[in-house]
C-alpha cells in the first residue's frame, strides 16, 4: 500500500488486511454527506466546533446560573469545560487509532469498541436524540428569535410563535439540500461569528445595565422542590452548551489524512482554538448576566435586556443567523444516517429526488414537534441531561477505556472513571429535573394556539 494513500477512500482495513472498496462502495461513499469531500483545513475544524457548540443556549446560562448560585453554577461551568475538553481530545484520537482505517462517525467507533450489533445500539440512540433534540430546540428558538426582531421593528404583534417557526423551517427547506459538511462551509462560519458576536452583546449589555438594587441572588423562601428540581433542570441546561462532540468526528471526517500526516493534528489544532472561543462566550454570558440581573433573569437573557432596543433587536438577528448554521451543522449527521438505509439497506439509487425527499420529511418533522411542545428551557434541561450527557461526559471515556485499556489506578484509568462517574449523575438528576418543568409547563399551554398569550 502506497503511504501516503488517503484513509478511507479506496482502501481500508478489515482485521489485518487490506480490502479493495468496489466501484459501487466508493461511489456511495462519494455521495454519501459525511464522506464525499476531504479537503477541509484545520480552521474549518474551529468555526464549525464553534457553530456545533456555541449556540443559543449560551443565553441561558444565566438563568441556569440563577438556579444553582454563585458556587456550584461556576464550578459546573469551569468543570464541564474542562471534561470536555478532555472527551473531546479522546474522539480526536481515536478517529484513526486503527491503522489505515478512519472512524468517520460516531457510530461507527462505538461498533468497534462494542461490537457491529451493540455498538450501534448504545450510540445510533443517543445520538439521534441529540441531534433531533437540537434541531427541534434551534426551531423554537429561531421562531422565537424572529419573533423578538419582528416585534423589536414593528408595532403589530399579529403573527404567532408557531407562524415564526413554520417561517424559520422554510429557511432550511432549502439549505438541507447543499449536500456535504464542506458546502455548508459559508453558513457555519457565518453562524460562528454570529455566536461570538451575540455573546458579546449579551455580556456586554449586562455589563452596562450594571446591578439592580433590588435584585438578588438568592431565594430563601422557596420550598425544597422549587429549589431542587430547578437546580436538576439547570445541570441540563449547562450541558446543552457542550452538545458538539455529537457531530466531531464528522467533523473531523471533513479532512484529508496521510499515514504520515493523520488528520488529528489539524483537527485538534482546530478544537483548541474553538475551546478557546467557548470560554470567551460562555463564562462572562454567565457570570455578568447573572450578577446583573440576579434571579430576575429571563430564561434567555436577551429577553431580559430591552435597551438600547436596536442592540437588542441585532442580538436577535445574530441568534437567528447562527440558529440557521446551527441547524445545519447537527442535521447534516442525521442526513447521512437515513440517506445510508435508504441507498445500503434499501438498496435504493443515490438521487437528488431521494435526497429532497428524506431531508424534507427530517425538516418538516423538526417543525412539528417544535410547534407542539414550544419548552424553550425545560427541553434544554431534559435534553441536556438525557442525552448529551452521555454522548459528552461519559461514553468517549468508556470507548477509551474499552479500546485503550488504560492500567488500573492509573491518571488515566482514574480520571476516565471520574468523568463517568459524574456524567451520569448529571445524566440523571438533570433528566428528572428538565421532565419536572416539561409537565408543569404542559399543564398551562394550549397545544398549536394561535394566541401569543
Amino acid at each position: 500500500m502506497p503511504s501516503e494513500s488517503p484513509f478511507g477512500n479506496q482502501y481500508y482495513y478489515d482485521a489485518e488486511n487490506l480490502v479493495e472498496r468496489s466501484a459501487e462502495e466508493r461511489a456511495i461513499d462519494d455521495w454519501l454527506p459525511i464522506t464525499s469531500s476531504r479537503t477541509a483545513k484545520w480552521w474549518y475544524s474551529a468555526f464549525h466546533n464553534v457553530t456545533a457548540m456555541v449556540g443559543a443556549g449560551v443565553l441561558s446560562f444565566p438563568y441556569a446560573m440563577s438556579k444553582l448560585g454563585w458556587g456550584p453554577g461556576i464550578t459546573v461551568l469551569a468543570m464541564s469545560w474542562i471534561v470536555t475538553l478532555y472527551t473531546l481530545w479522546q474522539m480526536v484520537e481515536m478517529h484513526e487509532m486503527v491503522p489505515g482505517k478512519r472512524f468517520d462517525r460516531y457510530h461507527e467507533l462505538g461498533q468497534h469498541a462494542f461490537g457491529e450489533k451493540l455498538g450501534l445500539w448504545i450510540v445510533v440512540p443517543m445520538q439521534l436524540i441529540v441531534e433531533l433534540g437540537v434541531n427541534v430546540v434551534y426551531m423554537i428558538l429561531g421562531g422565537k428569535s424572529l419573533m423578538k426582531f419582528h416585534d423589536s421593528v414593528s408595532n403589530k404583534n399579529d403573527i404567532t410563535l408557531i407562524q415564526f417557526i413554520m417561517i424559520f423551517a422554510s429557511v432550511h427547506f432549502v439549505l438541507s439540500q447543499l449536500p456535504n459538511f464542506h458546502s455548508v462551509s459559508g453558513v457555519s462560519l457565518a453562524a460562528a461569528i454570529m455566536s461570538l458576536s451575540y455573546s458579546t452583546i449579551a455580556w456586554g449589555a449586562s455589563f452596562n445595565m450594571g446591578e439592580e438594587h433590588d435584585m438578588r441572588h438568592h431565594d430563601e423562601n422557596k420550598n425544597t422542590a422549587g429549589t431542587v428540581f430547578p437546580f436538576f433542570s439547570a445541570l441540563g441546561n449547562i450541558a446543552f452548551g457542550y452538545a458538539g462532540h455529537n457531530v466531531v468526528l464528522e467533523i473531523q471526517s471533513t479532512m484529508p489524512s496521510t499515514t504520515h500526516k493523520p488528520s488529528k493534528g489539524p483537527m485538534w489544532k482546530g478544537v483548541i482554538v474553538a475551546y478557546i472561543i467557548v470560554a470567551l462566550c460562555y463564562f462572562p454570558v454567565a457570570i455578568i448576566g447573572y450578577w446583573a440581573l440576579g434571579e430576575k433573569v429571563d430564561e434567555n437573557i436577551l429577553e431580559s435586556l430591552k435597551k438600547p432596543e436596536w442592540l437588542i433587536a441585532t442580538a436577535n438577528m445574530f441568534v437567528l443567523i447562527h440558529l440557521i448554521g446551527g441547524y445545519q451543522i447537527y442535521a447534516m449527521p442525521v442526513f447521512d444516517m437515513i440517506e445510508t438505509v435508504l441507498v445500503r439497506k434499501l438498496r435504493l439509487k443515490p438521487s437528488w429526488y431521494l435526497r429532497f425527499f428524506a431531508r424534507n420529511t427530517y425538516v418538516a418533522f423538526t417543525m412539528f414537534v417544535a410547534v407542539t411542545l414550544p419548552f424553550f428551557d425545560e427541553l434544554l434541561g431534559f435534553f441536556g441531561g438525557f442525552a448529551f450527557a452521555p454522548t459528552t461526559y461519559f461514553l468517549p471515556c468508556i470507548i477509551w477505556i474499552v479500546l485503550k485499556r488504560p492500567r488500573r489506578f492509573s491518571l488515566s484509568w482514574f480520571t476516565n472513571w471520574t468523568c463517568i462517574i459524574l456524567g451520569v449523575v448529571l445524566m440523571v438528576v438533570a433528566s428528572i429535573g428538565g421532565l419536572r418543568g416539561i409537565i408543569i409547563r404542559a399543564e398551562h399551554f394550549k397545544f398549536y394556539s394561535y394566541s401569543r398569550t
